[in-house]
């Protein structure tokens, strides 16, 4: 099981606590967009083996938002931070060139 902490609240708690969105940092289309871009952020998803950012939200606590940066293979958390950024802090994404030498960070998409 998952242990996430909320970035907001500071409360860290099993996953159940919380509600998956699904992928961080997407750029998002809407009326005036073409219709393949359109497409492209309502259905086409990443779904790495390896670390992947991720959109949370602390459904039985604080009720917001926040970002988490996870491994999908061992499960590891690495942190959490604002979902008002555009992209991971660095600090975390120091860490996880850390523990992951071998990881290359995906070009951004927002």
């Amino acid at each position: 099981m998952l242990v996430l902490t909320c970035h907001a609240c500071g409360v860290t708690a099993e996953e159940t606590e919380f509600h998956a969105g699904g992928e961080a940092h997407l750029k998002r289309f809407g009326p005036g967009s073409s219709e393949t871009d359109f497409e492209g952020y309502l259905f086409m998803r990443d779904n790495p083996k390896g670390v992947h950012f991720e959109r949370w939200r602390h459904v039985y606590g604080c009720g917001k938002w926040f970002h988490v940066a996870r491994d999908t293979m061992t499960l590891e958390v690495f942190g959490s931070y604002s979902a008002q950024t555009y992209t991971p802090p660095d600090d975390l994404i120091a860490q996880i060139e850390d523990k992951r030498p071998d990881w290359t960070r995906k070009a951004a998409t927002a």
